[in-house]
């Protein structure tokens, strides 16, 4: 039984080892290359049952090849690894016809899965339309952790059809944007994208601002109103805020969503619906259908395709390049240049933020604004999460008082759990829930500066390896040793 061939492509001879190594163990033939003509060639040859390639290679970037090959092996897939983590090279990848990307650094076992569905699945699609140029700089979706990198997966494979999406996230986690990324890389990006939110209109005018109305439909419709399933016809309908939609209104909603069509208020002529439909909430509407406001047969049409937007608490290795973002993006505007000092972004990545992106871009914002020296201090980032008063300026500020500024931190935390425990009456847990406080942000930033690699994060925290174990266990902490 001849076993099935994968070609390889990357120009690091490391990671070419690592899959080569580990393709083998799993019983494929493998075949690793630095070069994307020799990748070129061999599929030319006709060889291999599976390529996977990265994106930047020395002589050729492999999204390009991605194409040709599909004109000339349609029936072999390719997987695309990218240490370009970002939304455009998911759809790029996606929309030239890659049967999956995966971006570095990647799981192994992951890789492996991907491997095994593309021999069991082969590809047949012919490669999609590109994704709109420059579309990423003017969206900020931005954060390379493994949460982020799974929905712009979802987004990329979402580009080729108007299946309807809930889109379930706190507030300020960024589900607009999620929405206008799904829009602007989607089919219907050349039409409008309308949005509404449910929860900032009066009830009594959903049905009018949903669906129009006639001159005189009612007291002061003085003129025929259109409404935002007509301004979006052609494009893509955000309906924000969805859990907060009254009952009768989402009776009607769930009528054009049958019947695909609608007529306004106080009309009598039917008019065809002709918007992607993409909705959001943070709420959670089981919990809402099992007590009788949201419509059960209603959620089940809008949520053909959940997505969850992970908080910002979730995913604190994104919050620096969030956070550079949100300066460029004030330097941009006018005000003056920044930096953040290291520690200073340390404090940032440790907050638990509860105003999501909202608040950090907020945070950021008034920073840019108030502060008058060129770099953040860590004095000024402390300050400001513990206290909202205005900022002062911190240019002559001690390495005492700085410190003094962190230990008020600790301690006004401590004051909030010792008034928790006061409501409820608990004793003989402070000491242990304060230290698991402190523990818990301080092992998952070491294991990400470690790449997962317990053995180098033990070292640096000065841990046994099994305490180690032992205390992610009992934090719950995620763990997936990285390659790339």
């Amino acid at each position: 039984m001849t076993l099935p061939t994968v070609l390889v492509a990357d120009d690091d001879r490391s990671i070419r080892t690592v899959l080569t190594q580990a393709l083998g163990r799993a019983g494929y033939q493998v075949r690793a290359t630095s070069s994307a003509a020799t990748l070129w060639r061999w599929v030319e040859d006709g060889e291999g049952d599976v390529a996977i390639t990265d994106v930047i290679m020395p002589d050729e970037n492999g999204l390009d090849l991605i194409p040709r090959i599909r004109r000339i092996r349609p029936e072999l897939p390719v997987i695309v690894m990218s240490a370009q983590s970002t939304l455009t090279t998911a759809v790029q990848a996606t929309q030239r016809g890659a049967f999956e990307y995966l971006p570095k650094p990647f799981d192994l076992t992951e890789l492996l899965g991907a491997v095994d569905r593309a021999l069991k699945q082969p590809v047949t699609l012919a490669p999609g339309p590109q994704a709109a140029k420059g579309a990423e700089e003017a969206l900020p979706l931005i954060g390379r952790s493994p949460s982020m990198q799974e929905i712009y997966r979802i987004i990329a494979r979402l580009t080729t059809t108007d299946l309807t999406v809930m889109i379930n996230g706190e507030s300020g986690a960024g589900k607009e944007l999620v929405a206008r990324a799904l829009h602007d890389y989607g089919r219907r990006r050349q039409g409008p994208f309308v949005a509404i939110n449910m929860a900032a209109i009066p009830r009594e005018l959903i049905e009018s601002e949903l669906f129009g109305h006639e001159r005189g439909a009612f007291t002061g419709a003085t003129n025929r109103h259109i409404g935002r399933f007509e301004q979006a016809a052609g494009g893509t309908l955000f309906l924000d805020e969805i859990g907060d939609m009254p009952p009768e209104a989402q009776t009607r909603l769930l009528r054009v969503l049958q019947e695909g069509e609608f007529t306004a208020v106080g009309g009598r002529q039917p008019i065809r619906a002709n918007a992607r439909i993409v909705a959001a909430t943070h709420r959670d509407l089981r919990a809402l259908i099992r007590a009788g406001q949201f419509r059960e047969d209603l959620f089940y049409r809008l949520n053909v395709v959940p997505i969850r937007l992970p908080p910002l608490r979730e995913r604190p290795d994104d919050i620096p390049a969030l956070a550079q973002h949100f300066l460029n993006k004030a330097q941009a505007e006018g005000l003056p240049a920044k930096t953040i000092d290291p520690a200073a972004m340390a404090l940032l990545s440790a907050y638990r933020w509860p105003g999501n992106v909202r608040e950090l871009e907020n945070v950021i914002r008034r920073l840019a604004a108030l502060v008058p020296q060129p770099v953040i201090s860590e004095a000024v980032i402390a300050q400001e999460l513990a206290d909202p008063a205005p900022l002062r300026d911190t240019a002559a500020t001690p390495a005492a008082e700085e410190g003094a500024n962190i230990a008020g931190v600790v301690e006004r935390h401590i004051a909030r759990l010792l008034a928790s425990l006061r409501e409820t009456g608990e004793e003989g847990v402070l000491y242990e829930r304060a230290l698991a406080e402190l523990e818990r942000p301080l092992i998952r930033m070491t294991l990400a500066e470690t790449r997962g690699n317990q053995i180098r994060a033990a070292a640096l925290l000065g841990l046994n390896r099994n305490t180690l174990r032992k205390k992610i266990r009992e934090h719950g902490i995620g763990v997936q040793r990285r390659v790339g």
